[in-house]
């Protein structure tokens, strides 16, 4: 298992580097100076290139990249154009804030894939399956935005159940445990529940599907076994399929809730990322963009573990 772990984050270490370098060229060839952000349209032209070698940004790309890497590499992020601020102190917030999130949708969806996907599989063909099947591929079909303006119209605007803006009270964007936090938590994550919940409920049903026709189910129920200890040997097999499934949604809520938190103006990455694609603001979208690939990679390096330790068939492989 320990060389099992040092081989997959030996395998981690191009993949990190070139996301680093897709982050920082995917940035710099989008439209726009990022120098308007800082100075005013009626500057003059030596104030601007003052500006610009003081962010380093009068030096050819390779140099800019290979400097920024170094300062990334010894934590540093850089300064926001827009507001001067360091920018992890913004990240760090939005981040836990996104994550929390992206956790309780996760979970949510995950439980309902489950229990839809492990119904459908079971009694495929019933009513149940079909129902259950129709629900997932509505949950997959429906745009977060416009699933989110229609809650927050139906649930905040006529019936006045629940906050539909920021993370706390009066739109504060520190959180605590507690009901009036919690509250605002509720239609965000509901919002981002619906996909990877009809995702789950998928391919948990047509894993459950083809491990019940397999010929080890037959055997149990020959050997007299009962329905749920039958069921307990499908869920075992089925696990790490649901468990790969399960990690890659999350990275993908981690990185794709940009248009759930803008409508809900949820203080985390993706509203991080709208405005400074708005004020063109480089080290910001940068490093969030790097700290949420960074992520993603190192999920997917959990979930590899996780499915190893869960079916020891993988690491022989």
């Amino acid at each position: 298992m320990f060389f099992y772990l040092i081989r997959r984050i030996l395998y981690a270490i191009p993949i990190a580097l070139a996301v680093g370098f897709f982050c920082f060229m995917l940035v710099q060839i989008a439209p726009g100076d990022p120098i308007n952000a800082i100075v005013p349209a009626d500057a003059p032209g030596d104030v601007v290139e003052q500006v610009r070698r003081d962010y380093g940004l009068d030096k050819p790309l390779p140099i800019q990249f290979g400097l920024w890497l170094m300062k990334v590499v010894q934590g540093d992020l850089g300064r926001s154009l827009a507001t001067g601020r360091s920018v992890w102190s913004d990240l760090s917030g939005a981040i836990m804030n996104t994550l929390r999130l992206a956790l309780v949708a996760s979970v949510a969806g995950f439980v309902m894939g489950c229990v839809l996907g492990g119904l459908a599989g079971t009694f495929r063909g019933s009513f149940v399956d079909r129902a259950a099947v129709g629900v997932a591929v509505a949950g997959v079909s429906v745009p977060h935005y416009w699933l989110g303006m229609v809650m927050v119209v139906i649930f905040s605007v006529q019936l006045n159940w629940l906050p539909a803006m920021g993370a706390g009270p009066g739109g504060s964007s520190d959180w605590a445990w507690d009901w009036e936090h919690m509250q605002h938590l509720v239609l965000p994550a509901v919002t981002l529940a619906v996909i990877p919940m009809g995702i789950v409920t998928r391919t948990v049903r047509g894993i459950i599907a083809e491990i019940m026709s397999q010929e080890f189910v037959t055997a149990l129920r020959g050997k007299g076994l009962t329905r749920g200890r039958i069921f307990v040997h499908v869920v075992k097999n089925a696990a790490p399929n649901a468990l790969a499934v399960m990690g890659l949604q999350l990275g993908y809520l981690m990185g794709g809730s940009i248009l759930v938190e803008t409508v809900f103006s949820w203080p985390g990455t993706g509203l991080l990322l709208n405005n400074a694609i708005f004020q063109r603001d480089l080290p910001v979208l940068q490093g969030t963009i790097l700290v949420l690939a960074m992520f993603f990679v190192t999920l997917n390096l959990c979930v590899d573990l996780m499915q190893t330790a869960l079916d020891p068939r993988i690491k022989r492989a």
